[in-house]
């Protein structure tokens, strides 16, 4: 039998975890810039992360799943073909709940953050190089493309740094506010 208490963990949880989807939602459609074939520099991801920070792995996985699939409805227009929305869309933004790994540690937002940015990133990276190959421009960024692989890291990179190093930013910032006790591990 549930306590109250149990009761009320469990529906703040569900509540801010919807708060926070709504809210990268939002976001998501607020870019500072796009990218000609999908991709942007955005704080989507922020909202995702705080709420990891906050309750943890399961809820975050949780989460972030409701999230990529959300982003596959929503952005799923930039896409080649179901293995291009598995990956760039449900597998991309699924890994962002992997940020719910260091709650409770020191620094967990800021670690998790970092993890969940450079794995989103790996999986574009790779879906980018094999998936996107065929559309590798001869040119990018004033350099020769000779391999898939660099051209998917620059252009991938072009947008996660940027939405990383924001995300990290904003962070910092929020942390200096009243608004930092949602970077820390829920209590209840």
């Amino acid at each position: 039998m549930k306590t109250t208490h149990t009761s009320h963990h469990t529906v703040r949880c569900l509540c801010e975890g919807a708060l926070m989807i709504a809210l990268a939602e939002i976001l998501s459609f607020l870019p500072l810039y796009k990218m000609p074939w999908g991709g942007s520099v955005d704080l989507a991801m922020l909202p995702i992360f705080l709420f990891c920070a906050r309750w943890g792995f399961g809820p975050g996985m949780a989460v972030s799943t409701a999230h990529a699939i959300l982003q596959t409805l929503f952005e799923g227009g930039i896409a080649i073909g179901w293995q291009s929305i598995v990956g760039d869309f449900l597998l991309a933004y699924m890994v962002l709940g992997f940020a719910g790994l260091f709650r409770g540690i020191k620094g967990g937002y800021y670690w998790g953050a970092i993890v969940g940015s450079v794995l989103r990133f790996l999986v574009h990276y790779v879906v980018g190089a094999t998936i996107w190959a065929e559309y590798m421009p001869p040119a990018f960024f004033g350099m020769t493309m000779t391999t898939p692989w660099l051209y998917s890291a620059l252009y991938n990179g072009a947008y996660m740094l940027p939405d990383c190093i924001m995300v990290l930013i904003v962070g910092l910032l929020l942390m200096n506010t009243p608004a930092k006790k949602y970077l820390l591990p829920y209590e209840g």
